[in-house]
């Protein structure tokens, strides 16, 4: 692939994440890097794969994306559907400098591996923290009128076998988000690039990565500690149980103990 994924001055890079684990060793095809896989992709096109289930296209047609993405079900694990995707156009920049519009196209000086790359780490992160910020939203929204309910009364109505499973749910979340991808990273391309940080940090805060992830990592806190509270309820409700299944059985055997001795004096 030459530098140019595309000869035009503009380009689509189209994100999509389709499942929790892509294999990425041993692909078949013209590499064109190896952290993170980029392999090219017709004439002009090219796609960046991210082993924590993103794949992003650029500059391909919709039947190649359709051909990628059947080539990629074979190596790919805990599948997404429908897929969670994100948008953008790239563009030349006129001026010479990257500037990033608010809402508006991706500029950069020219489309060579080391910008898509960049720009592919950027979608990527973008469209994993937008599905992980929608999971931890459902959770809050099971979670609340569970806290609602201890809130006015103080304690729940809630059986073992629906505490169990909300908090199996907000555990589960909070695997899938923290353990996926690392938002806070640069993308390996930096090391050799340094140039291009300037770049990165615009794509970071155009897509607000650091502030969504902060603001979801806030949110990860509050689903383990509601994880921690159903797991103290359970055990409370548990031990209230036992301990009232003792005192019955202590009550059963003095009521035992009395007949007898009753029964004994009468003879």
């Amino acid at each position: 692939m030459n530098s140019n994924p595309t000869a035009a001055q503009q380009t689509t890079a189209h994100a999509l994440l389709i499942g929790d684990r892509i294999n990425t060793a041993g692909f078949e095809g013209q590499v064109l890097s190896n952290a993170p896989l980029a392999v090219k992709v017709g004439s002009n096109g090219m796609a960046v794969v991210f082993r924590y289930g993103v794949a992003v296209l650029i500059g391909l047609s919709a039947a190649e994306e359709a051909a990628f993405l059947e080539k990629l079900q074979l190596r790919t694990y805990g599948k997404i559907s429908p897929y969670e995707e994100e948008w953008a156009k790239i563009q030349i920049a006129k001026e010479g400098d990257e500037p990033i519009p608010v809402g508006g196209p991706i500029q950069v000086r020219e489309f060579s591996l080391e910008r898509m790359l960049i720009v592919a780490d950027a979608l990527a992160k973008s469209v994993v923290l937008g599905r992980d910020e929608r999971e931890v939203a459902n959770v809050f929204d099971t979670i609340e009128p569970f806290a609602r309910e201890l809130a006015n009364f103080g304690k729940t109505s809630r059986n073992r076998s629906s505490l169990l499973k909300l908090m199996g749910n907000a555990l589960l979340v909070q695997h899938r988000v923290s353990g996926r991808v690392a938002v806070s990273e640069k993308p390996d391309v930096l090391w050799d690039r340094p140039d291009l940080e300037r770049l990165y940090a615009r794509l970071e805060d155009e897509y607000e990565l650091s502030e969504r992830f902060e603001t979801l990592t806030r949110k990860l806190q509050v689903v383990a500690e509601t994880a921690t509270t159903l797991s103290d309820i359970i055990d409370t409700k548990r031990s209230l149980r036992l301990e009232i299944i003792v005192v019955i059985l202590i009550a059963f055997e003095i009521i035992v103990t009395s007949y007898q001795i009753y029964a004994s004096g009468g003879h």
